[in-house]
């Protein structure tokens, strides 16, 4: 069997084995694991996260194919979480991968113990449940990582990273701000985004979502169906796999000059 040595010998020999070490301990959360949240998780994993949990509610659907890591011909119909699941041990059989079929609202939040986590990741989709995420991870110890819009865009150049607040031309995180005054709730630490000053229109013709319902016969509800690549939402998830590299990297530099 391969080891883990063999696996990350080429990220220990870029990072180091002090880093490697910190990347082992580390626990991740990625809530949304579409067409960002899916290469997210496997960047991790192929840095040396060896603990990830992964929280989506849906299923594979044909739509998805054409971004989505997990999604293909054969999986359609399956739980993102559990094809994805088997695709990360593929990687990394050591790794604990968790896979929950949830969905974060604010009636769920206490099933998750976003607090335990040293790093969230926010891939979500739906406007509410985004806010609500935000809100709570900024009033723990984790680190939050933040997806604005990936959909209607085309050029990898213009995707970038900024504070949410410095966050300009996406209407994700406008229409987020704009949320948080109007219910007077801020979020209580800055964080990081990855967003894309780009503003396309969709060209082709009116679609209708062919998502299965989830397990409980939930079903996502979407304002608008907009048109995305996988070059653009892959580069949304490995500059957020990257900023979590990022930090640990940077938390073992501060150690080392501590010392």
């Amino acid at each position: 069997m391969t080891s883990e040595q063999e696996i990350f010998c080429r990220a220990e020999r870029l990072l180091g084995d002090k880093v490697m070490g910190a990347m082992a301990t580390k626990r991740v959360i990625v809530f949304g694991v579409g067409g960002v949240g899916s290469w997210c998780a496997e960047g991790l994993v192929r840095s040396g996260i060896r603990h990830l949990t992964i929280v989506d509610a849906d299923l594979v659907c044909v739509s998805n194919i054409n971004r989505q890591l997990m999604a293909t011909t054969q999986t359609v119909g399956r739980a993102k979480v559990d094809v994805l699941r088997e695709r990360l041990l593929s990687i990394n059989p050591s790794a604990e991968i968790i896979s929950l079929k949830k969905v974060f609202t604010e009636e769920t939040t206490e099933e998750f113990n976003i607090g335990s986590y040293d790093y969230v990741i926010d891939a979500i989709d739906s406007l509410r449940d985004k806010a609500h995420l935000v809100l709570t991870a900024c009033e723990t110890s984790a680190k939050l990582f933040s997806s604005m819009g990936a959909a209607l865009k085309l050029d990898p150049t213009h995707i970038q990273v900024a504070e949410f607040w410095k966050v300009k031309g996406d209407p994700l995180a406008r229409a987020l701000r704009n949320k948080f005054k109007s219910q007077k709730l801020f979020p209580k630490k800055k964080f990081l985004c990855v967003y894309s000053d780009e503003l396309l229109l969709n060209k082709g013709g009116d679609m209708e979502a062919d998502v299965p319902p989830a397990e409980g016969g939930w079903r996502p509800v979407k304002a608008q169906v907009n048109g995305s690549l996988v070059h653009v939402t892959a580069i949304f998830g490995f500059m957020l796999a990257g900023l979590v590299i990022q930090d640990v990297e940077k938390g073992c530099s501060k150690d080392k000059v501590d010392e």
